[in-house]
């Protein structure tokens, strides 16, 4: 169906100027009362809801709708035009909603309508409500005109099934620096995970492109309105890949009308709670080790990865039963005695420790029973009425209790952790040294050396946060009501299990793609060894297969890379029906790669602003600076992005492709696409896919001598070769 010229469809340029008339009104009454700053509750609330009223007006009245679904319900003479918008507007002093929010109940017929003439249907907070929709219709309302209209549905006309034509469009528009709501686009199947129950923990699986970040941050809007009673913005947590993640997703959002949601990486959080007494080892040098080598070790066995050793669920059951041993030897052997003749028995002590204070964390529990010995000491001071001999007692008891009090370590969760790898095992434990079956001798020298300088690897993070809990607890501060966790196939069971310990109700949204999984060496290799951390009843397992990011050419091409490398690929993606040019192979190394890649951005930057956004993507960082100092030699500048960048600015850039993951580009320029960087191996697999599946529009791939053995003998109308 050929979009309607909006011009053809003047009640839709009616109904927008009275809508934006009675927005307009509304903003200028709310502008027109003073705003309140006393002290006074009462008018605080109501200041607090006016602002909240002519933020949401201001911000919606560029774009106040996108679409119309017009809907009878049963028992109804007539069907009722329900336009919908990112956000709620009444009609003042009236019920009639000039524009329904888009997570209101009735909105989601305007998401799992699918077209044919059998009854509508949605659940209301009343119960469930069917009827008939005779129309569902598209419109772009941009700097407050209509610009465009397509009816995706209309049931007295020729077209009984939904069309994606306006989809199509949105796909086809250009991409700038930051990730952009999808409210007027969302698919059936994306609506469904979006308005799942908050007490649930979902593990999404969704191919490169699926719209999976987009779909978690659209849950979030959601939860909060649909639950606003139970949650609150500032408790609900995102945990992205990286800080240059966070900054590209950063828009979303607040475009939907939310704020203040903590965004952190799950490091950054970690360190925060660890007092910053520990730091990271250099996260640059972690990356080389793994992806600077383009050859097959990359692909060896992963059970014996540090991040797979110290981030299985095996690996906190022997923390806690260390915790434990430490819990039951915690009180010093010997009675208190802080003068001859005044004596508190062990037996005492240990009962306010292991029954009294029992429900208290360890060391929580250790400075209750510290402080009731002082509180016994004072009383036994009581006795004396000679003041010198109560001074004298007093200096000879505060000496004995400090001696007393060193004896009992107060470890902080570092010092307590760097112990287990001690070659001679802990204080506290001997003999029960973090080595052996479950920690290779290697591994366990490498933590002990790495410690004494006061640095840990991102794998010993979570670890060292459990036994932060074990020993403080969790304060309400650090309980979210919900948990949003990206590019999940890259964190550890032992990760997942300690956010459950900080996130009420089980609500999770947990995201990833297994074949994107190119941090093997430390995240998961199947959703079970997540999803069986959760009760059966409280979790649940979406697919999401169509891709929307990049044109069938691309998706196809990319299914291909997979399907060469991997004995047992996974499903593959399925493109939505978006045409474009051939991914092109090309022939070019040496000097003669610098030049095809200055003449490609040239052509790109000629484009203007049209041309969107451009990535030049490297097998390792160390090409990425050569290749940025041969294009600079020539004129050509480009944002070198490495380790640590925390920010994507858009436009022309050259990075590891292992940094991509996440992100998108108009275009994607993939160098060396040789056998010596991407053999024949799930691991170089997954990397070029990652790398593919970049592009929304237009994909290149270069190579020297020979293409990769995943490319080489990919053929069909949707691959151009050239020399």
């Amino acid at each position: 169906m050929e979009p309607a010229k909006h011009s053809a469809f003047p009640e839709e340029n009616k109904r927008l100027k009275q809508t934006l008339d009675e927005m307009k009104r509304q903003l200028e009454q709310l502008l027109a009362i003073p705003r309140y700053t006393g002290d006074n509750p009462t008018e605080q609330v109501l200041e607090s809801i006016r602002e909240a009223k002519r933020r949401n007006l201001k911000q919606a009245m560029p774009e106040p709708y996108f679409g119309r679904l017009d809907f009878q319900e049963a028992g109804h003479d007539a069907p009722i035009p329900l336009y919908i918008g990112k956000l709620g507007v009444e009609k003042e002093d009236s019920t009639e909603l000039l524009v329904i929010d888009w997570r209101a109940p009735v909105a989601s017929l305007f998401y799992s309508f699918t077209g044919g003439t059998a009854p509508a249907r949605y659940e209301s907070l009343d119960g469930p409500i069917e009827g008939t929709v005779h129309l569902k219709r598209n419109l772009v309302v941009r700097n407050y005109a209509l610009q465009r209209v397509v009816d995706t549905y209309d049931r007295n006309g020729d077209q009984l099934a939904v069309s994606d034509e306006f989809l199509l469009h949105r796909l086809g528009e250009n991409k700038d620096n930051r990730l952009r709501d999808i409210v007027s686009t969302i698919q059936a199947e994306q609506d469904a995970i979006i308005r799942s129950g908050r007490s649930e923990a979902l593990v999404v699986q969704g191919v490169a492109g699926s719209g999976k970040t987009t779909v978690a941050l659209h849950r979030i809007a959601y939860l909060l309105y649909q639950y606003r009673e139970q949650m609150r913005a500032e408790k609900i947590i995102i945990f992205a890949p990286n800080r240059m993640f966070l900054d590209y997703i950063s828009g979303v959002l607040p475009e939907l009308g939310v704020g203040h949601i903590q965004q952190t990486t799950f490091a950054d959080w970690a360190l925060e709670l660890l007092v910053h007494e520990v730091a990271l080892a250099d996260p640059a040098e972690r990356l080389k080790q793994w992806f600077d080598r383009p050859d097959s070790a990359a692909d060896a066995d992963f059970s014996e990865a540090p991040g797979r050793i110290k981030g299985s669920i095996r690996f906190m059951h022997s923390l806690d039963a260390l915790l434990d041993a430490y819990e039951a030897a915690a009180v010093p052997e010997a009675d208190f005695v802080p003068w001859p003749g005044a004596e508190l028995k062990r037996a005492t002590i240990r009962h306010w420790y292991h029954t009294e204070y029992k429900h208290e964390p360890v060391m929580k529990r250790r400075d209750r029973v510290l402080a009731r010995i002082k509180r016994w000491l004072e009383m036994e001071l009581d006795q004396f009425r000679d003041p010198r001999i109560r001074k004298e007692r007093k200096k000879q008891g505060s000496q004995r209790l400090r001696e007393y009090a060193k004896r009992w370590t107060a470890y902080t969760p570092f010092a307590w952790y760097r112990e287990l790898f001690r070659e001679e095992g802990p204080s506290f434990a001997a003999g029960e040294a973090m080595n052996g079956p479950l920690v290779p001798d290697k591994l366990r020298r490498e933590t002990e050396a790495l410690a004494r300088k006061k640095q840990v690897q991102p794998e010993d993070l979570a670890p060292l946060i459990h036994i932060r809990n074990r020993f403080y607890g969790i304060d309400g501060q650090l309980r979210f009501d919900h948990t949003v966790i990206d590019e999940a196939q890259d964190y550890s069971p032992l990760q997942i299990a300690l956010l459950m310990q900080h996130t009420r109700s089980g609500s999770f949204t947990i995201l990833g793609d297994l074949a994107q999984g190119i941090h093997a060496y430390q995240g998961v290799h199947r959703w079970d060894e997540m999803l069986e951390l959760f009760p059966e009843e409280q979790r649940g397992y979406y697919t999401l297969s169509r891709s929307y990011r990049s044109t069938m050419e691309i998706i196809r091409f990319a299914n291909g890379v997979l399907q060469r490398g991997m004995a047992d690929p996974p499903e593959p993606a399925v493109p939505v029906f978006r045409s474009g040019a051939p991914v092109e192979l090309v022939r070019a190394g040496g000097a003669a790669l610098a030049a095809k890649l200055a003449g490609e951005i040239a052509a790109h930057r000629a484009g203007g602003e049209q041309a969107g956004t451009l990535a030049v993507l490297c097998r390792t960082e160390a090409r990425c600076r050569e290749l940025h100092a041969a294009l600079a030699k020539a004129g050509c500048e480009a944002n070198l992005i490495v380790p640590g960048q925390q920010q994507y600015e858009g436009g022309v850039s050259i990075m590891p492709v292992y940094l991509a993951k996440g992100l998108e580009f108009d275009t994607a320029l993939i160098v060396d696409a040789d056998p010596d960087a991407y053999p024949a191996t799930p691991h170089a697999a997954k990397l070029l896919y990652v790398g593919c599946t970049r592009a929304l529009h237009s994909l290149k791939l270069y190579y020297g001598d020979a293409p990769s053995p995943l490319v080489a003998d990919i053929e069909g109308d949707y691959v151009a070769r050239s020399v």
